[in-house]
């Protein structure tokens, strides 16, 4: 099943909001891995591999994140 774009907007989002979450000292480590993993969605090697793999569509948002 491919992956859709509206699939990774709500990845990075979901993400983005349970990261505002992680506030006490002994969740930054957590705080930590789930900005990695929002790295990894925003890089422009992740984009690639969407593209590679049927993932066609990209968007002004998507051009912007591909320049990062």
């Amino acid at each position: 099943m491919p992956v859709k774009k509206t699939d990774t907007d709500r990845a990075l989002s979901l993400l983005e909001e349970y990261c505002k979450k992680l506030r006490k000292p002994e969740e930054q480590l957590l705080k930590n891995a789930v900005k990695k993993v929002m790295g990894i969605f925003k890089s422009s090697l992740f984009q690639a591999l969407l593209v590679e793999t049927g993932f066609h569509h990209v968007d002004q948002a998507g051009l912007e994140l591909l320049s990062l």
